[in-house]
């Protein structure tokens, strides 16, 4: 095994699942482990305690007169539930037909990685880079960034640059270079629906008071049309309708309808009348159930009454939505369609905006550039992805400075899935896009 995929090994071993409180010092140690590389590679690194996960920053020595480029990314990782679905240990990475499997692989470890041997490269070969460079490594990402914000408040004036750098996001085929400009937003809540004081016998008084997890049912099903169609009011009121140049590139893509629903094993796509998958994918908002639980869940049954029932929703958002007023739109298409005989409670997670930048910038076009030095052969695609990063649009508040999106990840990679994969391939050519991505910045 080469040196650098013993390193990338080393670093997917650690379990570091930000959002479990039992892994808080599994993901203390990922920190560390990535500052002493950083510094093993010849950079001044610093490992920032928070009140939540450390944050870690490294640099150069400063080169005067030279530009200043961030590169951002996350060591922390999302947790491997169900477990019995993975082929391997999710925290033991292997190598099957040159695809890295484990957990943390795509999502950001293996891309954050790739970034930092480039540079170590470039250290080792020249001695220098052409540039002054920031690389800012968090490890609060999966759980919407809680300190961020304020760490580039605090250190301001020490982070200054001129354009952030980040690969977290995907290509649209296997060699096909992919710059991402835009991502949408996110507004996240959590539903409890309550009825009587406990559980109670159903033959009894079934027919009498109302059940809570009928009730959520109910709810959840008013949130769309039977074609799939949003029904809160007011909500695609600011939605920024696609560009005629968009839908004629997105056309083009080797990426089809039929490629997303093979990749995703349904039966057939379901969702907005007028628009692709991708259209849909990357441009349009979502309401979506992410968990349902309450009543009896064991084998067998169980004749009760349950006393609640639960639901989490993420509402994803695109240019021109707000995501404080769509959350307001969200509690009160709830609360009016709440059923008789249940009590309501939302609480509100964690919301971001949609981003968008100009692909035909300098910056843009330097990007792209560098891109097809990665992965030559072909045209760049230009695209918005559905994920989201809430912190880009934080660095643009903050440091006044748009970021590039560079994905290095494949459409089947299974970020945040049981098997999570990263080809050997998509790893090495991370390496060399950070070679030339600092070149063409420089200029």
């Amino acid at each position: 095994m080469s040196p650098h995929l013993e390193d990338l090994f080393s670093f997917l071993r650690f379990a570091s699942v930000s959002t479990e409180p039992q892994h808080k010092t599994d993901v203390e140690r990922c920190a560390h482990w990535l500052g002493q590389k950083l510094t093993a590679i010849g950079l001044t690194a610093q490992v920032h305690p928070t009140d939540g996960h450390p944050i870690v920053v490294a640099r150069n020595q400063h080169v005067p007169g030279g530009r200043t480029v961030m590169i951002y990314g996350h060591y922390d990782v999302q947790p491997v539930d169900p477990l019995n679905e993975w082929a391997s240990a999710p925290f033991e990475p292997e190598i099957r037909d040159g695809v890295i499997y484990g957990r943390g692989t795509t999502d950001n470890k293996g891309q954050i990685l790739a970034h930092v041997l480039g540079v170590g490269e470039a250290m080792k070969e020249k001695g220098e880079l052409p540039l002054n460079l920031i690389l800012l490594i968090e490890g609060e990402e999966e759980i919407g960034s809680k300190h961020l914000e304020e760490f580039l408040q605090t250190h301001r004036e020490e982070l200054k640059c001129d354009v952030i750098a980040v690969s977290d996001t995907g290509m649209v085929a296997k060699g096909v270079p992919t710059f991402t400009y835009g991502l949408r937003g996110l507004a996240a809540v959590e539903l409890r629906v309550s009825g009587p004081s406990s559980d109670l016998h159903s033959g009894i008084y079934g027919g009498t008071i109302a059940n809570p997890a009928t009730a959520l049912a109910k709810l959840l099903a008013s949130l769309h049309t039977k074609d799939g169609n949003i029904q809160i009011e007011g909500f695609y009121a600011d939605v920024a309708p696609l560009e005629k140049w968009e839908r004629d590139a997105w056309a083009t893509l080797p990426l089809k309808d039929a490629d997303v629903a093979a990749l995703t094993g349904v039966p057939e796509l379901f969702g907005e009348k007028g628009y692709t998958a991708l259209e849909r994918i990357w441009a349009r908002p979502t309401a979506e159930v992410n968990g349902i639980w309450g009543g009896f869940q064991g084998a067998g049954s169980k004749t009760v009454i349950p006393r609640e029932a639960f639901a989490k929703l993420t509402f994803r958002l695109v240019p021109n939505q707000n995501p404080k007023d769509i959350v307001q739109k969200i509690h009160a298409h709830l609360k009016s369609h709440c059923p008789a005989g249940v009590k309501l409670e939302i609480h509100d997670g964690h919301s971001a905006e949609a981003y968008a930048t100009d692909p035909h910038s300098n910056f843009g076009k330097a990007a792209q550039r560098a891109l097809k030095t990665a992965f030559p052969g072909g045209e760049v695609a230009l695209i918005r992805e559905g994920g989201s990063i809430p912190i880009v649009n934080t660095f643009r508040k903050v440091l006044g400075v748009e970021t590039l999106l560079l994905g290095l990840a494949l459409p089947d990679c299974r970020a945040h899935a049981p098997n999570e994969n990263f080809p050997v391939e998509n790893f090495e050519a991370g390496i060399r896009l950070n070679h030339a991505l600092l070149n063409e910045l420089a200029e």
